[in-house]
């Protein structure tokens, strides 16, 4: 920063101030490498359907889908190592040579899970190997983060901060949305079945490319005048970590970075997306195309919101929209994809209101982690999760299965055939309204989705907006890269990277589709009283306090 930490708390530092065209260089490098590395990270979840496929094949659908969120997740459960250990490297060796090291691991890994053969070919080593890699994945993507925000800040002058950040913020969203437009582009350039054997390896393998873009544009930028006038007043940390831990006042800027920032802003930022896609092109049966193109469309007008979230923070500081945003999730949250449901497939909800499933029976137990469960009840119940199909369950000595006031007959139910199964209940349930053929929303239906997932981006703004330079703010400059990493990544590595998994499994074992979302709005609650509590209205003046 260029006012920020000029006086630091062990004297002044004098710092270069940055040209204007410097500062652009520095937002447009930093922004396009933080797009590429985290369009590398969200490519696997964009395509979770065909990766189950490839590389998690299961009997039990539910399973298969659970173990790709479950690959998901070990990328995000390692991204609090790479914010440990980049964030060491960024406070001792400088901001901009450790994300160079990020954005490459990153590159490479992605392309190397477009390279492994399927566990059809190489058996277990299949999904090994792609866990190995999402774990590199995690690690650079640990570090990548708080470099780009950093840096960018520490370019920034103090009454432009939120803005030039929020194109950081504004990336994030980026990554995801070139993940959305380059699989639409090779799905319209591939055809279906090539597509689902091979082509679903290219968006993959094109990370390579953007890899070379992005290390081009970054070898470009110097230093960060903050850490180079560290560097030559000889005030860079000895041990980062643990200075971030006895740092005074630091700890409590910890807690809240963890519990009152990120809590919420990696919650509602992954149920936007991520929830919203999976549930879109599962349960709903929306088709893919359609779906990705709804979701396109509202991530990529989405990142205006950022910028004018990071504007508007510059006048009324960082805490309000975080605050006022949480406050609006916990109000519309359930009834903002209520109504993606009734407009993705309104003959579902129409169907699952007037014809209830019941399902009633002796030892119902059901293991959404179990390739084949044990019981005729269990069976019956994850046939009814993976078709996304609502239940109630009713304790009885004899197994049944009502719809509304129909009792529909399991005499020749084919219990040992997962797939025999499917079909059967499709077709039981179809002569009761169910209807399980792909979907087409009508256009005003397509256009009212696209708007609620606008809105849903909104929500994530208001809390992702003003982010980088809130945590560049409430951190002392010469262990501000372990400091902000650290919380940042453990929160959105732990409370969000295991959102999709926890969520699906609570999905499934309550037979509810919406009953996942509790999972975000209960960490939008505790960053709301947390964020309340603790998140300084001035940063810099907290700071100077501690």
């Amino acid at each position: 920063m260029t006012s920020e930490t000029a006086t630091m708390d062990s004297g002044a530092i004098a710092m270069r101030e940055p040209s204007q065209k410097e500062i652009r260089l520095v937002i447009a490098a930093s922004s396009a490498g933080t797009i590429f590395e985290w369009y590398d990270f969200f490519i696997y979840g964009t395509l979770a359907t065909l990766i189950g496929a490839a590389f998690f094949p299961s009997g039990n659908e539910t399973l298969q889908t659970l173990l790709v969120w479950a690959g998901f997740a070990v990328g995000f459960g390692f991204r609090p190592l790479g914010a440990v250990l980049f964030g060491y490297l960024g406070d001792k060796l400088g901001r901009k040579y450790t994300f160079l090291v990020t954005v490459t691991l990153m590159g490479v890994a992605t392309a190397g899970v477009g390279l492994t053969p399927s566990a059809a070919t190489i058996g277990i080593a299949a999904p090994i190997i792609v866990i190995l890699l999402r774990i590199l994945q995690g690690l650079a993507l640990g570090g990548e983060y708080g470099g780009a925000a950093i840096y960018v800040a520490e370019h920034a002058p103090k009454e432009k901060r939120g803005f030039y950040t929020s194109f950081i913020q504004a990336s994030v969203a980026g990554g995801f949305v070139l993940s959305i437009a380059v699989v639409l582009t090779c799905r319209y350039l591939i055809p279906p079945e090539e597509f689902a054997a091979w082509g679903w390896r290219v968006p993959f393998l094109l990370s390579l490319i953007l890899l070379g873009i992005s290390l081009w544009m970054r070898l470009k930028l110097s230093e960060s005048p903050v850490f180079q006038a560290m560097k030559e007043a000889g005030k860079i940390a000895k041990n980062p970590i643990k200075e971030s831990l006895t740092y005074p006042g630091n700890l409590k800027r910890i807690f809240v970075a963890l519990f009152g920032i990120t809590a919420g802003l990696t919650t509602i930022w992954y149920t936007a997306f991520f929830s919203s896609l999976s549930m879109l092109k599962g349960p709903l049966r929306v088709d893919h195309t359609t779906v990705e193109i709804m979701i396109g469309i509202a991530g990529f007008l989405s990142m205006a919101i950022y910028l004018m979230v990071g504007k508007w923070s510059d006048r009324v500081g960082r805490k309000k929209p975080i605050i006022y945003g949480n406050i609006l999730i916990l109000i519309t949250l359930f009834p903002a994809f209520w109504m993606i449901g009734n407009l993705a497939n309104p003959s579902l909800s129409e169907s699952a209101e007037t014809s209830p499933v019941t399902v009633s029976g002796p030892d119902c137990d059901y293991d959404p982690l179990a390739d084949q469960q044990l019981t005729q009840c269990g069976r019956l119940i994850s046939d009814l999760t993976a078709n996304g199909i609502p239940y109630d369950l009713q304790k009885s000595d004899t197994l049944g299965l009502k719809a509304g006031a129909d009792v529909l007959p399991l005499t020749d139910y084919s219990w040992d055939q997962a797939p025999e199964r499917q079909a059967q209940l499709q077709s039981m349930l179809s002569t009761v309204g169910y209807d399980f053929s792909e979907q087409f929303p009508p256009v005003w239906n397509m256009i009212g989705i696209t708007a609620i997932l606008l809105f849903l981006g909104l929500l994530s703004a208001m809390n992702y907006g003003s982010v980088a330079a809130l945590l560049s703010e409430m951190f002392p400059a010469k262990i501000r890269y372990s400091s902000m990493s650290i919380p940042y990544h453990f929160g959105a590595g732990f409370i969000g990277g295991f959102l999709p998994l926890i969520a699906g499994y609570i999905i499934a074992k309550t037979g509810d589709l919406f009953s996942g979302l509790w999972y975000t709005w209960a960490f939008v609650l505790v960053a709301l009283i947390v964020g309340w509590w603790g998140i300084p209205d001035d940063p810099e003046a907290a700071l100077d306090e501690g």
